[in-house]
């Protein structure tokens, strides 16, 4: 058997990823999420979102800012100890965190499924049931903010990851309005400074 690829070794880089990204600010699909829920209620309160892939929590945190009740859900322990010594972490009260793998977790009735860049870490044999699941527990009129990453991505060649094209995508995409749709291809840099070639689907997705 040829040697996997490097990149596998996700569960050691955990740890330096949570430290090249401390501190950055949230995501931009959550951000268009957030001014769309704004602009048609801006006065509502107690929206419930999900933050699947959580990690340190910079999309997290600007929801608690927000108001926004979260439950924060990660496979790594240390995800969540990083959260919560955030200087930045307001309206804790408001804040659940679940520890576990997609495939293995559940969530309740939701606004809003937040997924920035952790899907592509579920295992394509379980990425069925999860974007059912994802879908199922979005209210109507609420929405998805997150990335699938594409077949032309350096990381479609690992086994372990779930790379889609864009007809795929599009398909998964039918339960709702798409209100933001960008393609992004380019060789660039991971966060740990690895050299990377990026195909990614920005969304931002309303049921209906």
């Amino acid at each position: 058997m040829s040697e996997l690829p490097k990149s596998q070794n996700f569960d050691e880089k955990w740890p330096r990823y949570y430290q090249a990204v401390a501190g950055r600010v949230p995501r931009n699909t959550l951000l268009a999420a957030l001014e769309r829920f704004d602009n048609e209620e801006p006065d509502r309160k107690g929206r419930f979102a999900v933050d699947l892939g959580c990690g340190e929590g910079r999309d997290t945190v600007e929801l608690l800012r927000r108001g926004w009740r979260v439950l924060a859900i990660d496979g790594n322990a240390e995800a969540f100890e990083r959260m919560l010594a955030r200087p930045d972490l307001q309206n804790v009260e408001l804040l659940e965190t679940k520890l576990g793998k997609f495939q293995d977790t559940t969530w309740p009735e939701t606004d809003l499924i937040n997924g920035s860049f952790c899907l592509p870490f579920c295992p394509p044999e379980y990425f069925s049931q999860l974007w059912d699941k994802i879908v199922q527990s979005i209210r109507v009129g609420g929405r998805f903010s997150g990335q699938l990453f594409g077949d032309r991505d350096d990381w479609a060649k690992i086994p372990t990851h779930s790379h889609f094209t864009q007809a795929q995508v599009e398909k998964f995409l039918e339960p709702f309005e798409i209100e933001v749709f960008n393609i992004e291809e380019e060789d660039g840099k991971t966060a740990l400074q690895e050299p990377k070639h990026w195909h990614i689907f920005h969304i931002v997705a309303r049921k209906k």
